[in-house]
């Protein structure tokens, strides 16, 4: 007997984090089409910034048109979100091929950035500001 599967297209997944932004990435061979949240990239991203940062592993390693990117993001900002797509698009491009770790990390994009707004403390105006200290 014969089993009759579907052929699951290549794929190279990525987990990127940055503030309270979660993305999944998937990288997968294609004409360069970059789909986030099922929405294509300038309807998701309306800033170019934004929009250069999720490209820019992608230009490093010059392969913008050879691949397709299915990316579901949630949580945060639009910038949190599009540096969080980032780094998981610059792990699925490190599984692909192992020789751009290099490129990538020399330009920063395999690095978390663990930076999150610090929390208000109880007594106090905000994180680190106070109340106006009166000695009389």
């Amino acid at each position: 007997m014969e089993e009759t599967t579907k052929a699951q297209p290549e794929q190279y997944y990525g987990t990127g984090r940055r503030k309270c932004s979660i993305a999944r990435v998937y990288l997968r061979p294609g004409k360069g089409d970059v789909v986030i949240n099922g929405r294509a990239l300038n309807a998701y991203f309306p800033r170019e910034r934004q929009r250069i940062h999720l490209r820019s592993p992608l230009e490093a390693i010059e392969s913008v048109d050879k691949f397709d990117v299915v990316v579901t993001v949630h949580g945060g900002g639009l910038m949190g979100q599009a540096e969080a797509a980032r780094l998981g698009l610059s792990r699925a491009i490190q599984i692909f091929n192992l020789e751009f770790r290099g490129r990538l990390k020399k330009l920063g994009f395999l690095s978390r950035d663990s930076r999150a707004k610090e929390r208000k403390k109880y007594g106090q105006k905000g994180a680190r500001k106070r109340f106006q200290f009166s000695k009389r």
